[in-house]
């Protein structure tokens, strides 16, 4: 069942960041924020472990946008993608709040975005989606994402600093080149949960290995092996 994602993507036109979803609270002016350009050398580092293959499937959680589309299928890649935080918010709206999520409904949310055969994906850009996950379900995610990769997978996660903000950047994530990103902020949001880099290791302990990458800015780049 498709649900929520859109299956096998090639050549998709448009590149428009979608309305953000209602659990992100748009700026003082109501509008999206000028994007901005970012060297991301966790992009670079994912990119040179597909760089040299061809006809693997990637999946990417942050909905679908032309440029990041063009570019993994220009390489010779099949691009996956679901709008984790938008199904997020359409799951929410059916709860109280995210700590009284059953596990009914939590495996009906990951049954709507990530049905995929065990072994399928050779990649995953996950960006900045776990930020908005309570730790259930980050936690559901995770060991989900860790059936539905190949061993020796690698998988893009990015995390705001581990300040206890009310409300942190909601970002929309497009490719520019194999260490570029362009960066453009649709409102804010609050964070269900800290991830120091304790939490991020912990929460990818079944995992052959975490690697941090030092930036400048509050993002904090990740690139985990399955």
């Amino acid at each position: 069942m498709l649900g929520g994602r859109i299956k096998a993507i090639l050549g998709l036109g448009g590149g428009t960041i979608p309305p953000a979803p209602s659990l992100v609270r748009s700026g003082a002016k109501g509008a999206v924020r000028e994007p901005v350009q970012r060297v991301s050398r966790a992009l670079e580092q994912f990119f040179a472990y597909v760089r040299d293959e061809r006809g693997l499937s990637i999946l990417d959680l942050g909905g679908v946008n032309q440029e990041n589309v063009s570019y993994i299928t220009n390489l010779g890649h099949k691009l996956y993608s679901t709008d984790y935080l938008r199904n997020l918010d359409a799951t929410l709206k059916t709860v109280t709040s995210p700590e009284t999520l059953h596990p009914a409904e939590m495996e009906g949310f990951l049954q709507q975005i990530l049905d995929y055969p065990d072994d399928f994906f050779d990649g995953v850009l996950m960006w900045d989606a776990l930020t908005f996950a309570e730790a259930r379900l980050a936690n559901a995610t995770v060991e989900r994402l860790s059936r539905i990769v190949k061993p020796r997978s690698y998988l893009l996660a990015l995390f705001h600093a581990p300040e206890r903000s009310q409300s942190v950047p909601v970002y929309s994530f497009r490719i520019q080149g194999p260490s570029t990103l362009l960066v453009a902020a649709r409102g804010e949001a609050k964070p269900a949960q800290v991830f120091n880099n304790r939490n991020v290791e912990k929460l990818f302990q079944s995992f052959e290995s975490v690697k941090f990458f030092l930036t400048r800015d509050s993002l904090r780049e990740v690139i985990v092996r399955r």
